[in-house]
C-alpha cells in the first residue's frame, strides 16, 4: 500500500477510485514489512473461543488470518465489491467462521453483544461521526471486549493516504474520551501508525 496522492481520484468513501488498483494496494505483499500483521496479533492475544470483528475488511487482509486463530470472525465493509471479493477467498480457503457484513460508513451493522474484540485497521480517518461510531461498535462489545485501533500518524508517510485525510492519534484520542471510553494498552510496534488498545471504561483492566 504506497502513499495516496492529493489529486488521486477517489470513490465515495475516500478509497482509489480504481477499484482493481485499490485492491492492489490492499494485497501488496509490501505492505506485511510496515502492517506487521503476526506483531498485531500477537500483541492481541486472541483466544480460540473469541469471537472478532474486522472493521474495514477490504480484501480479507487481518479477517483471512483472524479466521485461523478466533472461533468466529465478522468481516464488515462498506463496499459491495469488496466484500464479493471476500467471499470467494473465504470460500477457497475452506474456512466457514466468517460473516461478511456489508456496513454503512456511519454504523457497521453489528449485533449487539457478541463480540470479544473489534479490530479497527487503517479505516477510522473515514468515518464521519467518530464517536458516535465508537459507541455503536461498543455495543457490540461483550462484557470485557475490547477494541483495537490502529491508523497512519498525520505526517508525511511513504504509505497511506494524503496527509489532509489522516486523523491525527490526538485527535483520535480525544473522540474515544467523548465516547466514554479509555486506552488500556497503547504499543508501539508499528512504523507508521498508532495501535490503540480500548475499553469501556467499567471493564477496565490493565
Amino acid at each position: 500500500m504506497s502513499a495516496m496522492s492529493t489529486d488521486e481520484p477517489r470513490d465515495r468513501h475516500g478509497n482509489p477510485a480504481d477499484l482493481n488498483e485499490y485492491i492492489a494496494r490492499l494485497d501488496n505483499p509490501e505492505r506485511d514489512e510496515w502492517q506487521r500483521p503476526d506483531v498485531v496479533l500477537t500483541a492481541l492475544g486472541i483466544a480460540r473461543t473469541s469471537v472478532v470483528c474486522d472493521i474495514g475488511a477490504g480484501t480479507g487482509y487481518f479477517a483471512l488470518r483472524l479466521a485461523k486463530l478466533a472461533a468466529h470472525v465478522y468481516a464488515v465493509d462498506v463496499e459491495p465489491q469488496l466484500l464479493s471479493l471476500l467471499r470467494d477467498r473465504v470460500a477457497s480457503a475452506g474456512l466457514h467462521n466468517v460473516t461478511p457484513v456489508l456496513g454503512l460508513p456511519d454504523n457497521p451493522l453489528l449485533p449487539a453483544a457478541v463480540c470479544d474484540l473489534i479490530l479497527v485497521v487503517n479505516v477510522f480517518h473515514h468515518v464521519p461521526e467518530k464517536a458516535a461510531y465508537l459507541r455503536r461498535l461498543q455495543a457490540a462489545l461483550r462484557p470485557g471486549g475490547r477494541l483495537a485501533l490502529i491508523d497512519f500518524h498525520k505526517r508525511e508517510l511513504p504509505v497511506g493516504p494524503p496527509v489532509d485525510h489522516k486523523f491525527a492519534r490526538e485527535d483520535c484520542l480525544e473522540q474515544i474520551r467523548t465516547a466514554g471510553l479509555q486506552v488500556v494498552t497503547e504499543l508501539e510496534s508499528l512504523p507508521y501508525q498508532y495501535f490503540l488498545i480500548v475499553s469501556p471504561k467499567a471493564s477496565h483492566v490493565r
